[in-house]
Parts: structure tokens; sequence; C-alpha cells
């Protein structure tokens, strides 16, 4: 249990045992204004108010009480104490000789002229020597004090000192009454509050219950004085045989001190049976706002457990929806998996909600998740813009043949954040899939490269290579082979070299020629023939058998002029624009 923080008066371990800084025991204040400072409601503070009073007036008599039984107590007159008595004494003499001395100075220079009169004037002088005086009688009284075990001058020390801090705190103490314990209870929204207001009104309700056990201590250890006091009373009362004037006489005025005293201890006792029973009002009144923020707690308690049987069942209640809607299997699945997670996570932000609170710098926190939100999802918002990118005139439909990174493929689907590919070995063997279905993030239509074979682009330069035996003719063998590569690749070229014309807008002849070309090589059997020509990429196979079977049929020397050498019909899919 929390301890009052004035309990330990020294330092160490507690003990139990209340050591005083002083003569005066202080308990009541310190702890009636301990427990002030830790009011809330306006309940509370009404009691701290009426505490703090009754603690106050207690203090006060206590410290009345203690002056009147210093002044009772018979002072023990050692030798120190004599000497120091005597010495008192002279000064004391000292004094109103200085002071009868300035007061004649004082007189005869109110009869002369202020121009008479110098700075080192014997006024002066004597004020000055009646200020040495005092200082040294204040000094002696002390010394007197202490070695008569005389404790009215520390009374009276800590009363002043007592009567400074009461200033001080009256000045700071706050006019605020507060809010209702009700109304104060609005304020606690979140669950943290909740418990962090139930700790505190634990941890008070176990201070005030402290506070309470010292009151009813005090009571009794008041209601023993009392006793005792009138015991001391009855005693002083009766008469002694042959009793003079003069011991009569102090008798008498012991009695009449002993009453005071008797009436203001009666009067502590009740400020300190008023302190039990307001002290146990106030614990009642913790006990109360406990209970609201318990009923609070479980309010939020019962708000959590909704949300998570709701996030259940809105889970529950979108896999329904989710096997009417999707037939796939893995689309189910995946989708499956994205719903549950949503609906956590939605569940998961709204109990952080109802723990914690809207924070307090919610556009500073909105603009770092957001930031930390985008380094993480960059990747998914580039493909999500990309995803235009290939929606536009010149980007990617399915089934155009494409190359992505260096892997080539048909498109079997374009999604908004990945195109699939259907993996072909290589552009030389057109339609022979791999069978692999390959994925790529959209990205790559605004930091990447990709080719679309399906456009006007797809032009390509092939080269064979034919050996030629030595003994051969070569000269009208290469114009042979030249002129019906030509004939050939002739219409090929010319579509080639009007599509580059029209992609660089070019005005009269174009720099690139798509014309084949058929040069010679030595190799170590004899040369080596080598045509490059023009062609597409889906009739490459096509063209390069067709001018092999003529190049044979050349180097035979069969002259089959009537052989059809007219160019291939283009196959493959409709003309689009290259684009990267």
């Amino acid at each position: 249990m929390a301890d009052l923080p004035f309990l330990q008066a020294r330092k160490g371990s507690w003990t139990g045992a209340y050591v005083p800084l002083g003569i005066v025991d202080q308990r009541p204040w310190q702890t009636a204004a301990t427990l002030a400072a830790l009011a809330q409601s306006a309940e509370e503070k009404k009691l701290a108010r009426d505490a703090e009073r009754l603690a106050d007036h207690e203090v006060d008599q206590a410290f009345s009480q203690s002056l009147r039984q210093a002044s009772l107590a018979e002072p023990k007159l050692t030798d120190k104490a004599l000497a120091s008595q005597k010495r008192a004494n002279e000064l004391q003499e000292t004094v109103r000789n200085d002071e009868a001395r300035i007061a004649a100075l004082s007189a005869a220079a109110g009869a002369k002229s202020a121009g008479t009169i110098s700075n080192g004037s014997d006024l002066e002088i004597a004020k000055a020597q009646l200020g040495l005086d005092q200082a040294e009688l204040a000094d002696s009284i002390e010394d007197l004090a202490r070695e008569s075990g005389d404790q009215r001058l520390k009374l009276q020390q800590e009363l002043a000192a007592r009567q400074a801090a009461m200033k001080q705190y009256k000045d700071r103490a706050s006019e605020d009454d507060g809010q209702t314990a009700v109304i104060s209870a609005e304020q606690y929204r979140t669950l943290a509050q909740q418990l962090s207001t139930w700790r505190s009104l634990r941890n008070r309700k176990q201070l005030i219950a402290q506070a309470e056990q010292l009151a009813k201590d005090d009571v009794a250890a008041l209601t023993a004085d009392r006793e005792k006091l009138r015991a001391e009373a009855a005693s002083l009362a009766a008469k002694p045989v042959r009793e003079s004037d003069s011991e009569r006489i102090e008798r008498l005025q012991r009695i009449s001190t002993q009453q005071n005293i008797l009436s203001i201890l009666n009067d502590r006792l009740g400020a300190q049976q008023q302190l039990v029973g307001l002290y146990g009002r106030w614990g009642q009144q913790v006990e109360l706002q406990q209970k609201i923020v318990i009923h609070l707690i479980l309010q939020s308690l019962a708000f959590i457990a909704a949300i998570c049987i709701m996030v259940i069942l809105a889970g529950w209640g979108l896999q329904l929806a989710l096997e009417k809607i999707v037939h796939d299997s893995r689309q189910k699945q995946t989708l499956k998996t994205v719903l549950n997670l949503g609906t956590q996570l939605v569940g998961l932000f709204l109990i952080l909600l109802i723990i914690f609170g809207v924070p307090r710098q919610m556009p500073t926190i909105l603009g770092l998740v957001t930031a930390g939100l985008t380094v993480v999802f960059q990747d998914f918002i580039l493909a999500f813009c990309g995803w235009f990118v290939l929606m536009g005139p010149n980007g990617v439909r399915v089934r155009d043949w494409v190359e992505i990174d260096g892997v080539g493929g048909e498109v079997v689907q374009l999604g908004l954040f990945r195109t699939w590919l259907l993996e072909t070995g290589n552009w030389t063997a057109h339609g022979h899939p791999t069978g692999r279905r390959v994925s790529f993030l959209n990205g790559y239509a605004i930091r990447g490269k990709y080719f679309n074979f399906s456009t006007v682009g797809q032009w390509m330069w092939d080269e064979i290579k034919v050996s030629v035996p030595p003994g051969t003719s070569i000269h009208l063998l290469l114009k042979s082979i030249y002129e019906a590569t030509v004939k050939i690749t002739e219409a090929d070229a010319k579509r080639a070299e009007a599509e580059w014309k029209r992609v660089t807008h070019e005005e009269g002849s174009p720099q690139f020629s798509a014309m084949p070309s058929v040069n010679l090589r030595p190799a170590g059997a004899g040369v080596d023939i080598v045509i490059r020509y023009i062609t597409r990429a889906g009739v490459r196979v096509e063209t390069r058998n067709r001018l092999f079977a003529v190049i044979v049929e050349l180097m035979q020397g069969e002259s089959k002029e009537d052989r059809s050498l007219a160019p291939l019909t283009p196959q493959g899919p409709p003309d689009r624009a290259f684009m990267r």
C-alpha cells in the first residue's frame, strides 16, 4: 500500500514510528495537504478543503497547547543556565540604558538646529550600540533556553515558520472547484485512460484509508492525554495542608493554565474526530468514482467484444459471398486470405482506437504512415500506374507477342497490377511455348523496357551462311543468289522502309535501307557466302527455308526459270506500332 510521503522523516527504511521534524506534531495538516493535491472531482475538492480547514485548526491548537505546557514547565537552572540567566539580565539592563540614552539624545537633537549635528553624532553611535546589545541579548536568551530546557523559543520559531508556509500555500491554492464525478468521468474515453484512472483511484483510496487510521490513532492518543491531564488537574485541585499564600497563588495559576490546556485538548480531539468522519466520507466518494470508472471499463470491453464478433461475422459473410461469386479455387483461396486479413486489420484498428483513442498528432501520423506505405508499396503503385500506360494506344493487349526483361511469350492475361505471359523458347521457334506461365508487375511499362512483336516493328535482320567448295564459279553464283534474295524479300523490304520512314517522320529517301546484302568471307576449305536480309519475325523460318531451297538449286546448276519466286505473304497478327 502506498504511504504518505511525510511519514518517513529520516533517511533509511521506515519502521512505522513517526519522527517529527519539530516539537509540534504537524501530521494532520501534512496529511490533509497531501490528499488535497490528489483530489479530482468537485466532491473530492470540497472534502479536501474541509479537511485542510480542520487540520489547520488542529495544528494551531497544538501550538497553543505546547506553548502553555512549556510555560508550566519548571526550568532546570544548572550552573551554565544560571550564568546565562545572569548574563541575560545584565544585557537587558544594558539595552534599557541604551534606549534611555537614545531618547535623551533625540530630545536634545530636536531642540538644536539640524545643521549643528554631524554625521558621527552621539545619537547615531547610540543607535548602533543598541543594535549590538539587542543581538547579544537574543543570543543570551537562546543560550538560557537551551541550557534550562525551555521550549517556548523553539515553539515560537516553529510557529512563525508555519505561518509563513501557510501564507505561501494559500497564495498558491487554486479556487477551481472542478467538475462533478459524473461529468469528469466523461473525459475518460479510452480504455487506457480508464485503467489509469482506476489505478489512481485505488491508490488514493488506500491513502485516504491510511489517513483515516492516522486520525483514529490521534484520537486515541489525545483521549489518553485528556484523561492524564484531568487526573493532574484533580490532584492540583486538592488543597494541601499549611499552604502559603504564594504557593496558593502559584497553584491556582497552574490550575487555570491546565484548564486552558484541557479546553484546547478537547477542541483538538473534536477536530480529529471530525477528520475521521470526513476521511470516511472521502473514501466513500472515491469508491463511488471507482465504480463509475469500472462501469466505463466494462463498457469499453463490451465494445471490444462486439468488434471481435462483428469481425468474425463479417469474415464469414464475405466468404459465403465469395463462394457464390468466384469459382476458381486458386483465386478463391487468395481472395479469402485477403478478405480475412483485411477484416482483421480493420477490427484491430478499431480496437486500438478504443484502447488508445485518436492520436493528438493525427496529421503528422497520417503523413508518416503514408510515406512509409509509399516506400513499402512503391512497386504496386508503379504497377498500377503502368497499367494505364499498357492500356494506351501503344500498349499491350492479350495474345500479343512480347518480350519483358529478356523473357518472351504470348500475353494471356493483363491485370491491374500484373501481366502474365505464356513463355516461348525464342523468337526463332515461334508458336512453341515452354509451358511456363510467367508473371511481371506492370511497373516495367514505366521504369523498364519491353518489346511488342505483334506491332509493325516486328522486323528482324536474318543471316544465312553457305559454304562454297573450290572450283565453283563464285561470281555467277553470287549474282544469282543476290537476285533471288531480292525477289523473295522485296515486298518485306519495301514495307519495312515505309514503316521506318513513318516512325522516324523522314521526308524523301529514308536513311535506313532494307535491301539484302550478299558477301564473301574466306573459309578453311573455300569461301563462305553470307546472305543478310530483312524479314518478319513471324515468317522467319519459312523465309529461311525458301532461300535455302533456291540456293541449293542454284548451286546444283539446275535451271528452273519458271519457279515461282513470288514473295511470301506475311502471316501473323495485324500490324501495330512498335513501342518500348
